[in-house]
């Protein structure tokens, strides 16, 4: 089991290393990456060698986060912090190498598996980057412009634009701190939320046609398969989104989205409103996440993960 830390003593904890790496999970979305670049760019503030790696290649959308900042060069790094990291395998291929060498983890997940030699959790926080906000504030370091657009984004993302039941008068007052600071919340929503490419609309499109109904219609299912994303031509920043398209149906109390990988398992992302948990359904399958927003990994081929995921959420809503 991890040692639990406050936001204080992660502060000190990172106060007393000089060289530091940041890991952010595969498949990297708003919030982890917001989370490892606002913390990166606090520690350059305070002259310290810092970067974020990643397994996956980054979407270009989110260039803006580190765009104005140069990383710190190779170096071998004396402390390791995942962020927004809830399981060690989550951090991906590339980075597995690290997955006995995490220092310190700081997530929001109540599924983290203490996997890190010390844990910052704060489960009833929408997004890790409020967590991140708080520790650079204890480190004495001055919330720049660059660091609130990156704060805000993880906010905004872990949120759905502040519509998800994770949103609290806190995670507003914080967003709101983050826009007094400089963030550009129009641009960084409209970015977010708004813009799609023409290939993510296709895939849309033959993703929603994929879609299937099950337990009288309370659970609706969308198989993304592999030749459907070779057919749209969409990147895998065309890929985020798609979750809760399953669960924005009406009657619809659990929506699910598989996503075939290249080896013919599937990437199971969960949504739910408030006749069923999410994380409940996800942790049956060695998965985890939040009430609203779980994730797991199921086994091929595409019939018998139908029958895997519908099989937990038949455990937790019943037939």
């Amino acid at each position: 089991m991890s040692e639990l830390l406050s936001v204080e003593q992660t502060a000190e904890l990172l106060k007393a290393v000089d060289k530091i790496l940041i890991l952010t999970h595969q498949y990297p979305d708003g919030d982890t990456l917001g989370s490892g670049f606002a913390l990166c760019r606090a520690l350059h503030a305070m002259g310290k060698a810092a970067r974020v790696e990643c397994s996956d290649a980054i979407p270009e959308k989110y260039g803006y986060l580190y765009a104005s900042m140069q990383q710190s060069a190779d170096f071998e790094p004396e402390f390791i912090c995942a962020v927004d990291t809830a399981d060690a395998r989550l951090l991906g291929e590339r980075l597995s190498v690290y997955e006995q060498r995490v220092s310190l983890c700081i997530d929001h997940h109540a599924s983290n598996t203490h996997y890190a030699k010390k844990l910052l959790l704060i489960p009833e926080y929408a997004a890790a980057a409020i967590i991140i906000a708080e520790v650079i504030r204890a480190l004495g370091v001055e919330i720049d412009r660059d660091m609130a657009a990156c704060i805000y984004t993880g906010i905004a993302t872990d949120t759905g634009c502040f519509k998800y039941a994770n949103t609290t008068s806190y995670t507003l007052r914080m967003a709101a701190d983050m826009m007094d600071l400089g963030a550009d919340s129009e641009t960084i929503n409209r970015n977010m939320f708004d813009i799609k490419s023409r290939a993510r609309i296709e895939l849309e499109r033959l993703a929603l046609d994929n879609m299937r109904f099950y337990l009288n219609d309370r659970c609706a299912i969308m198989c993304i398969m592999a030749d459907m994303i070779e057919k749209s031509g969409a990147g895998e920043a065309d890929m985020e989104g798609l979750a809760p398209l399953p669960r924005q149906i009406e009657g619809v109390h659990v929506g699910v989205t598989l996503r075939e990988k290249s080896d013919g398992d599937f990437k199971v992302s969960v949504r739910t409103g408030n006749h069923a948990d999410a994380s409940s359904i996800c942790a049956l399958l060695g998965g985890g996440g939040h009430m609203r927003a779980a994730g797991c990994m199921v086994a091929g081929p595409v019939e018998a993960a139908v029958e895997t995921i519908l099989g937990a959420v038949k455990a937790v809503i019943g037939e």
